[in-house]
């Protein structure tokens, strides 16, 4: 069996997060994102270039919930697909990365996990069925 796998991308948010939203309705994410880039000179050590830039999106409840949780500088690493389109105000064509999921870079990025478990509301008592359960059957 093959693995599934999707591209991925990791870098920082280097814009300011966008939240609007589709004609349809749904929730639309929007930020210009750096990818570092460094290159290997030949006595083994690296050195740094220019970072590369790109659009990244996401849409619905993920965009929703990376809109409330990423500000400029986080590192984040993405998994989804490169969707190119040819825009018509310049009849150029455009790339841009569509997340399917994100989360921030756990090997350059501080941070805690809450594990409590989601709290969900208590029914109301007056629609709660009680039952007997002082008589057991044993087998």
């Amino acid at each position: 069996m093959t693995i599934p796998t999707q591209v991925s991308l990791h870098g920082f948010i280097a814009t300011a997060p966008e939240l609007s939203f589709t004609g349809a309705g749904a929730a639309r994410f929007y930020a210009r994102v750096g990818i570092e880039q460094f290159r290997k000179e030949t006595d083994g050590t690296f050195t740094r270039l220019e970072p590369a830039f790109a659009d990244l999106v996401m849409f619905n409840k993920t965009a929703e919930r990376a809109y409330s949780r990423f500000r400029v500088g986080d590192q984040f690493v993405a998994s989804g697909y490169v969707h190119q389109y040819d825009r018509d105000s310049d009849k150029r064509t455009v790339e841009q990365f569509v997340a399917r999921r994100i989360g921030h870079d756990c090997a350059r990025t501080r941070y805690s996990v809450d594990r409590s478990p989601t709290h969900q509301p208590d029914p109301p008592a007056d629609q709660m069925a009680v039952t007997d359960t002082s008589t057991a059957v044993g087998l």
